[in-house]
């Protein structure tokens, strides 16, 4: 077997360069494709880099490549949701069963360029930067590369390519010309734009800061997740059309009111709030699923790329960090026979991401609309006191995927059995002392005994 020693990866971001890493480790040579500057040289504009959440999926996969201290050092841990309510009421709602259970807020660029730097260490990784890629003949392997400054277009030989170009991917795009592949794509009619509260006085967090924030107002909402100088990176979710929605709110008048009426809090802590406003473009939510990944043994799509998601279970870059560790754990099997490695890869991640991208739609459901309904927070009242009690069988939909590594399409089912669960439990009490343990204890024997988390 002819063995693929040299590696190119088209796309620099957290994906790509974790990757890098992990097959620099491996032994062979990666040249990475990147269509931005260097962020770690020109300053890159704010407008579509949500915050990322980082959690135990991708806290895995740094620590495997020996990462993770490095990254925890730009990150910010958060314990759990804290609720605005129009009134100013706040009401916390841990994330997970004690304070070990936490994720970790930490802006995309200040993740990418940590991981390029750590990427760069390895003499066999090479980033080229402004350099776009705009597709792939699989029949030769090439590779059509623009730069963006120059303009200047070029082929580029290689012998193996994984895409990890995010969600519009040019490798993608080329792939649907091959012939046999599916491709679905599905965009929320929600947007989002990124506003910011600045840090206070000497550097002072101006609210809570092991928090992410949430302003639920029913069709929309406003999250807030802390940086490590002191400031919270805002996005507001919005419908693009209808009343309210980006398409209604054009004039500062409109903004303003709107803003001091449904978010008077945040009015008074955002002094850019017009010029964030103005400033920002809307971003678009889209899902994306497709299959296969691969071509042959020529070509992978990786993380988004694969599989975007909408960003409200806060495991985007986790979900992409855990396919790199499951490529990895491919590529340790079979060695570098690629076919079966990448067969392999999408039969055994498929699945999984499809989960995770459902459970990503259902969480914006319960962001924007529940987490400040009464019943709600004492049915997950219930949830906690059921774990508590049977700490290896009833475990949150949430702490599943926020904080185990229990496969996302499990996590999925054994979801849906709790929720029935807890809804036959909840259905007709209001407080704690009235919940029927003997019913609960039946309802969970026979239902989830069997499925034991470890």
């Amino acid at each position: 077997m002819e063995r693929k020693n040299k590696i190119t990866l088209i796309g620099a971001g957290p994906a790509g360069s974790l990757l890098s890493i992990y097959l620099a480790k491996r032994g062979f040579d990666v040249e990475i494709y990147e269509r931005r500057p260097d962020m770690r040289q020109v300053e890159i504009g704010a407008g579509r880099s949500i915050n990322l959440a980082i959690s135990t999926r991708g806290i895995h996969a740094l620590g495997e490549v020996g990462v993770l201290d490095s990254i925890m050092k730009v990150a910010v841990p958060m314990k759990g949701r804290m609720m605005h309510a129009v009134t100013g009421e706040l009401t916390f709602q841990p994330y997970g069963k004690d304070e070990t259970e936490v994720i970790y807020a930490v802006l995309r660029n200040e993740l990418s360029m940590a991981l390029m730097n750590e990427a760069e260490k390895y003499p066999n990784v090479k980033i080229h930067f402004n350099e776009r890629c705009t597709g792939m003949d699989f029949r030769t392997g090439e590779v059509e590369l623009r730069h963006e400054i120059t303009g200047q277009a070029r082929t580029l030989p290689t012998e193996l390519v994984i895409g990890t170009d995010g969600s519009a991917s040019a490798i993608r795009m080329d792939m649907l010309k091959v012939g046999r592949f599916n491709f679905s794509q599905q965009y929320l009619a929600h947007g989002y734009k990124e506003l910011t509260i600045p840090a206070g006085l000497n550097g002072q967090y101006q609210i809570e800061k092991n928090a992410l924030h949430i302003w639920p107002r029913k069709t929309y909402m406003l999250i807030a997740l802390p940086n490590i100088d002191g400031s919270f990176a805002c996005i507001f979710f919005f419908p693009f059309e209808g009343e309210p929605s980006f398409a209604s709110l054009d004039t500062e008048e409109k903004i303003m009111r709107f803003f001091q009426t449904q978010f008077p809090d945040v009015v008074l802590l955002m002094p850019g709030l017009l010029e964030n406003y103005f400033t920002n473009p809307i971003g678009s939510m889209v899902t994306i699923k497709c299959d296969p990944w691969h071509v042959d043994d020529k070509a992978l799509l990786l993380g988004d790329a694969a599989h975007a998601i909408v960003p409200f279970f806060g495991q985007g870059v986790n979900c992409a960090f855990e396919s790199c560790t499951c490529l990895i754990e491919c590529l340790d099997r079979h060695g570098a026979d690629w076919r079966r490695v990448f067969q392999e890869f999408g039969q055994m991640r498929k699945a999984d991401t499809d989960a995770i991208a459902e459970l990503a739609v259902e969480n914006f459901i319960e962001m924007r609309d529940r987490v400040a309904d009464p019943k709600f927070l004492f049915r997950k009242k219930v949830e906690q006191a059921l774990e508590k009690k049977y700490p290896t069988v009833f475990v949150p939909k949430y702490s599943m995927v926020t904080f185990h590594r229990l496969p996302y399409s499990v996590a999925l089912s054994r979801g849906k059995i709790q929720d029935r669960i807890l809804a036959e439990l909840c259905d007709s009490i209001e407080r704690i002392e009235d919940l029927d343990w003997a019913k609960a204890e039946r309802l969970i024997e026979k239902e989830l005994t069997n499925l034991r988390i470890h």
